[in-house]
C-alpha cells in the first residue's frame, strides 16, 4: 500500500511539474516558428518582409495552434510548412501560408474581417488578434461547432462561427475590409465581391483546376472592379458548395497574373507522408478493422 502510494505521489509531482514546462516549450516553439517564418519570406523576397507581415507574425505568436489540431498531430504544430489533416477530408493551412495571407489582406485598424472556410478555426483565431469583428463560415457543421466552441473556450469573443456555405459570405455583417478565402476554386464568388468595401482585398486560392491555383490579392478598386496579383502558386482543399468546380474542369496556371512582390512568395510544399497516430498502428496491431 506505502509503495502504490508512493509511485501515485512520483506521477503526480510528474504531471504537475510537467505541465509548465509542456506550456514553455508550446511559447518557445512559438517564437522559433516565427523567426522561421520570417527568413523562409526574405529567402524568397525581402520585399514581403514589411510591417503587415510583422503585424501577422505577431498575432501567430499569440495563438496557440497546437490548440487547433488534433492531439495525435500535436507534435507537428508548429512546423512552419506543414498543413495537417482535421477530419472531413479538410486540412489546417501552415502557418506560413496563414501568415502571408493575413498579411496580404492589409487589415486596416478596427477591421471587419470575413473567414471563409473556418475548419478548426486558426485562421479566425489569428485575425481575431488584429481585427476587432471576424465573420467565420464553414460548410462542414460538425467542424463548424467544434471550431465555435474552442474558439469560445480560447477566448475569442470577437469571433462568431456559422455554418453554411460560404460561397454567398455574409451580408448581414458587410460590408468587410478583407475577406480571406482558405479552399480554391475556379473563379471568386460575385456576393463576396459585392460584399467587400472598395479599398478592401480579397486573399483567396483561384485556379481553373487544383494544380493550376495561385493565392490571389484582389484590391477592390470600384463598385465592380478589382486589381489582381498574386503571392505565388499554391494548392488548397477544394470549395464546396456552390464554388465547387466542375469535375471536368481544365487549365494551366495563369503566369499572366503580375506577382505582388517581384517574386512568388508561396510555391507548393510537398512534404513527407505523416506517420499514422499511434492509436491507429495501434488498433492495426490488435487486428481491429478501421
Amino acid at each position: 500500500m506505502k509503495f502504490r502510494q508512493l509511485v501515485t505521489a512520483i506521477l503526480l509531482a510528474t504531471t504537475v511539474s510537467s505541465g509548465p514546462a509542456v506550456a514553455r516549450s508550446m511559447e518557445q516553439r512559438r517564437a522559433a516558428l516565427v523567426v522561421t517564418i520570417r527568413r523562409q519570406v526574405r529567402a524568397e523576397t525581402l520585399k514581403a518582409d514589411d510591417a503587415q507581415l510583422s503585424r501577422a507574425l505577431g498575432a501567430l505568436a499569440a495563438v496557440p495552434r497546437e490548440e487547433f489540431v488534433p492531439p495525435e498531430y500535436r507534435r507537428y504544430a508548429y512546423e512552419s510548412q506543414m498543413s495537417l489533416p482535421i477530419g472531413y477530408d479538410q486540412t489546417i493551412s501552415d502557418p506560413y501560408v496563414v501568415a502571408l495571407m493575413t498579411a496580404a489582406a492589409n487589415l486596416p485598424d478596427d477591421a471587419n474581417v470575413l473567414d471563409v472556410g473556418t475548419g478548426s478555426g486558426y485562421q479566425a483565431a489569428v485575425l481575431a488578434k488584429i481585427a476587432r469583428r471576424v465573420t467565420s463560415i464553414e460548410i462542414v457543421e460538425p467542424l463548424a461547432t467544434s471550431a465555435r466552441e474552442r474558439l469560445a473556450r480560447l477566448g475569442y469573443g470577437n469571433v462568431e462561427v456559422r455554418a453554411g456555405d460560404g460561397y454567398a459570405g455574409a451580408p448581414d455583417r458587410a460590408p468587410f475590409d478583407a475577406i480571406i478565402v482558405a479552399a480554391g476554386s475556379d473563379k471568386v464568388p460575385q456576393a463576396l465581391v459585392d460584399q467587400l468595401r472598395v479599398g478592401g482585398r480579397i486573399v483567396m486560392p483561384v485556379g481553373a483546376t487544383w494544380a493550376s491555383e495561385q493565392i490571389l490579392v484582389m484590391t477592390k478598386t470600384g463598385p465592380t472592379t478589382l486589381d489582381t496579383c498574386s503571392l505565388g502558386w499554391a494548392m488548397f482543399v477544394p470549395l464546396t458548395g456552390r464554388g465547387q468546380r466542375p469535375p471536368w474542369a481544365r487549365g494551366m496556371l495563369n503566369q499572366d497574373i503580375r506577382l505582388c512582390y517581384g517574386d512568388a512568395v508561396v510555391s507548393p510544399v510537398f512534404v513527407r507522408k505523416l506517420p499514422q497516430p499511434e492509436k491507429v498502428r495501434s488498433r492495426r496491431r490488435k487486428g481491429i478493422a478501421e
